[in-house]
């Protein structure tokens, strides 16, 4: 059985340098964090914000945590002071919050907006459409202490690369047109452990992979 460490590597040298890898921590214990860390990873993944916390407090500082599950507005105080990147942000009002709690730590936090690109139902998101409305609103500007710096989406689960291809180039030649107009884009987190090299070669600046690096994760936890 192959170690943290080992999988770490295999990845990274599966990556082009300028793309950069989120190791999805979410369920893992500490001590297989810490081991990622020990062998060079220094940006962890987490969808529940109580269990970040936990972990923020455990590990190394220098650690830059995303928050990288579906959001819920009252739980953003918790992670305020130290979050490094928000990647599913679908909803103005979440915007808000995310700016008024880093207001409070005198913190500007990046986020990227969630747009949906998968076929199916279950997956949220906003449309392209609502990200252009939101981008080009008077109120985003009121907002100084969040700075949007892309985009994240997540394919369909399917095993059809072709539908799959499509879905990361239509994300990926959006964030091309909205760059032109915003300079501070310079982020498109795309694809995950089954994924991941097919979002690269679409267009992908940021991978989160999690199985593939610690094994199979406990749901039972």
């Amino acid at each position: 059985m192959s170690t943290i460490k080992e999988n770490l590597l295999n990845i990274k040298q599966s990556l082009p340098e300028e793309v950069t890898l989120v190791a999805v921590s979410k369920t893992k214990p500490i001590a297989d964090l810490q081991e990622a860390y020990n062998a060079g990873q220094r940006i962890f993944g987490e969808n529940k914000i109580q269990e970040m916390v936990e972990k923020y407090e455990a590990l190394p500082k220098d650690i830059k945590w995303h928050m990288i599950g579906h959001l819920q507005s009252n739980k953003v105080k918790y992670m305020a002071h130290f979050v490094d990147l928000i990647h599913g942000v679908d909803k103005f009002s979440t915007l808000k919050e995310i700016n008024k709690q880093a207001k409070k730590h005198n913190r500007i936090i990046n986020c990227l907006l969630q747009a949906k690109i998968a076929k199916e139902e279950t997956k949220f998101g906003l449309s392209f459409k609502d990200i252009e409305t939101i981008l080009s609103s008077e109120e985003i500007k009121e907002l100084e202490n969040i700075k949007i710096v892309g985009f994240m989406g997540m394919a369909t689960f399917t095993d059809n690369q072709k539908q799959l291809a499509e879905e990361f180039l239509s994300l990926k030649t959006f964030f091309d047109n909205q760059q032109q107009t915003t300079n501070s884009f310079n982020t498109l987190s795309m694809g995950m452990s089954g994924d991941y090299l097919l979002a690269v070669k679409n267009g992908s600046t940021m991978v989160r992979v999690g199985s593939s690096i610690f094994g199979n994760r406990n749901y039972n936890q």
